[in-house]
């Protein structure tokens, strides 16, 4: 029996995690006979969404089960939840879904809604009561969307891997004890990970600061890749167990649909292509905000202070420059705004600087006689039909090209510089092993 299990929203902002449960239940439903046909998928829905408690993610544990062992399974997996959600946030509302046999077209799409929209509860639960074997939900229900989402999440195109590790018990609510410089080594000698160190700033991105149970996860394009990081990395804490996911991360899989400005709807990930308006500027904060037009109306784009030396590209725009604009649109007492995640430059409008020309029968200098009237010869009092302002073209600080914030500032979704051109079109056939301990 192929069988899929969907969780999503078993975590809050004071703890818990979506991916540690998926770690606990690895072994116990191996123990059971489970045969797993992929890794665990990780799957970040839209970072947009107005009820996520972090990084928005749900995960699916795909395995050929024995079918006597189905109830048994599902019990397991209940109590597992059951034992680590976060249920006393009031934002926390888990859902599971446990689906048998391929993967629909209908559930694949819905997952792509998932991804680069904002979906109804009501229409999850339509989808699973005409695709799916069972599913619960917790509270409002509303990790039912999520749940779902993962199982068609099937990662047939682009993917990466995230290797996980979790803390012991004891040692959650405490600061991580990792060597940072451990982790700038593996940065530098390894090619296939990407995030985990800030280029500008040196921070050390890999390890989450809330008392969740994850202490560090390694980002990369290969399970191969990830493993052989991780060993390198030092932690003076003790590590319980470890996973590899796959994952969508770093793949730009909400960053997928083009839109023209008049159709912008708030919480989507949105594509723009249009023209520079007027001049950008710095508000409170820091945040840099300029205008962004096509045939049907302008919006705001934001790049916001912590993006670092991104601002300093979006401060040298001018009016007139062709964009394409990628991010999140967000509701604000002005109206729509786009966040900006990736910045793509497609021309340069021309900048010009008028000057006064010499003056044709004496050389000496000129000088404007007022406004529409015209320059004269400030030395011989010359004004003739060839005397006018001469112009000349600025050469450019800025050039067409594709322009990201640092690591720092970038959303788990968001594609770093290192993976354009390491895209993948295909699914694994084989597990790399181990891929958990």
């Amino acid at each position: 029996m192929l069988l899929h299990i969907g969780i999503d929203d078993t975590d809050s902002p004071e703890g818990g995690c979506t991916t540690y449960i998926a770690a606990l239940l690895i072994d116990q439903l191996e123990t059971l006979g489970c045969q797993f046909v992929d890794y665990p998928n990780l799957l970040r829905l839209n970072p947009n969404a107005p009820w996520k408690t972090r990084g928005n993610g749900a995960i699916c544990l795909r395995v050929n089960a024995p079918d006597a062992a189905e109830a048994e399974i599902k019990q397991i997996v209940l109590c597992a939840i059951e034992s680590q959600a976060e249920f006393d946030c009031d934002n926390t509302n888990p859902g599971v879904v446990f689906h048998v046999g391929e993967i629909n077209r209908e559930l694949k799409e819905f997952h792509d809604r998932v991804v680069q929209r904002i979906v109804s509860l009501e229409e999850a639960e339509r989808l699973i009561s005409e695709c799916c074997a069972s599913a619960i939900g917790w509270k409002n229900r509303r990790g039912l969307i999520g749940a779902l989402a993962a199982i068609g999440g099937t990662l047939e195109g682009d993917h990466t891997y995230e290797l996980l590790t979790y803390r012991v018990k004891q040692n959650r609510g405490k600061p991580r004890i990792i060597n940072e410089a451990s982790v700038r080594r593996m940065e530098k000698v390894s090619s296939e990970t990407f995030n985990s160190v800030d280029p500008e700033t040196g921070q050390i991105l890999l390890a989450p600061r809330g008392p969740d149970p994850v202490l560090y996860g390694v980002r990369g394009n290969a399970p191969e890749a990830v493993l052989a990081a991780h060993k390198l990395i030092e932690v003076r804490e003790e590590i319980e167990r470890w996973v590899i996911f796959r994952t969508n991360q770093g793949t730009d899989a909400h960053l997928v649909q083009n839109y023209v400005i008049s159709e912008l709807k708030s919480r989507y990930p949105v594509i723009v292509t249009g023209l520079v308006q007027g001049k950008t500027r710095i508000i409170e904060g820091g945040h840099v905000i300029f205008k962004i037009c096509d045939m049907s109306g302008n919006v705001d784009c934001a790049a916001y202070e912590p993006s670092g030396k991104f601002r300093q590209v979006v401060l040298r725009l001018q009016d007139g420059d062709e964009i394409r604009a990628a991010g999140g649109v967000r509701e604000t007492d002005m109206g729509l705004t786009i966040n900006l995640e990736r910045l793509e430059i497609l021309s340069l409008a021309p900048l010009v600087r008028l000057t006064n020309p010499k003056c044709p029968r004496c050389g000496g200098g000129t000088e404007s006689m007022g406004r529409g009237q015209g320059l004269r010869c400030k030395k011989c009092g010359y004004r003739g039909p060839e005397v006018t302002k001469i112009i000349n073209e600025i050469q450019r600080d800025l050039s067409p090209a594709l322009y990201l914030p640092p690591p720092r500032a970038e959303r788990h979704l968001t594609k770093p510089f290192e993976r354009y051109g390491k895209e993948k079109k295909y699914s694994p056939t084989l597990l790399y092993m181990p891929w958990h301990s």
